[in-house]
């Protein structure tokens, strides 16, 4: 009964923690899709989703690496 009693306890810890931790966090290992696009990611997106045609995606690729 005692071990239950410590992994619950252990488990509301670690929920605890992870509520508590800002969701934004840059915790190794974790990409926050948000926060971590590049602009040239987002370009990608865009592209594929097919807001802007294949000639404004190079302009503005070419653009971004300069």
């Amino acid at each position: 009964m005692m071990i239950i009693w410590w992994i619950l306890i252990i488990v509301a810890v670690v929920y605890l923690f992870r509520w508590l931790a800002p969701t934004t966090a840059g915790w190794p290992g974790r990409k926050d899709k948000n926060n971590s696009n590049s602009a040239l990611d987002i370009l990608k997106e865009r592209y594929a989703r097919g807001e802007i045609d294949k000639e404004e995606y190079e302009r503005k690729k070419r653009d971004l690496q300069d």
